[in-house]
């Protein structure tokens, strides 16, 4: 399925008055920069390397999806479901994903500076090795989630929820509801 063809299903099912359904759909390596798809169901969906670059994808589903090594430059993800979803190694820088749900997903390696994780739960997600510089994690909850060797510099992480099981990276401490590195 090439983009025309997302673009054209999407717009159909709209039409409808439909979710639109792109469950287990193959778009790996698809250039779908600037597409709306807020709302949409890719659950299960291969977009291993595909370019969502500024795509709108508030709401989606995109449960236990592939994105590894994909390009989602300040895509708007608010509020999506990305539970258990596969985002190792992929360029998020700017992008929205207030509110949005990342238990037990792979963001490992992911570039995630200047993006806004607000109140995003992050239960279980592994973090390590990620470049979270200038992040707003505000509220986020880290429970249980791996930060070893994640480069926090800059990152806003007042009143993260975490608890024991919570990885940081080597040196970093809490200070009260504001964390800080040595």
């Amino acid at each position: 399925m090439g983009p025309e063809a997302v673009i054209k299903a999407v717009q159909t099912a709209r039409d409808r008055g439909q979710t639109p359904d792109l469950t287990e759909t193959d778009l790996h390596g698809l250039d779908l920069s600037q597409i709306d798809l807020a709302g949409a169901d890719l659950s299960w969906a291969n977009l291993n390397q595909a370019n969502l670059s500024q795509a709108n994808l508030a709401g989606a589903d995109l449960a236990e999806v592939d994105l590894v090594g994909s390009i989602l430059i300040e895509a708007n993800l608010q509020g999506a479901n990305l539970t258990e979803a596969d985002l190792g190694g992929a360029d998020l820088r700017g992008s929205n994903l207030a509110g949005a749900k990342l238990e037990w997903a792979n963001l490992r390696r992911a570039d995630l500076r200047s993006v806004n994780l607000a109140e995003a739960n992050l239960y279980g997600a592994n973090l390590g090795e990620s470049d979270l510089r200038r992040a707003n994690l505000r509220q986020a909850d880290l429970s249980g989630a791996v930060l070893i060797a994640a480069n926090l510099d800059g990152a806003d992480l007042s009143q993260v929820q975490y608890d024991g099981r919570t990885r940081w990276p080597e040196g970093f401490r809490r200070d009260q509801d504001v964390m800080s590195q040595k």
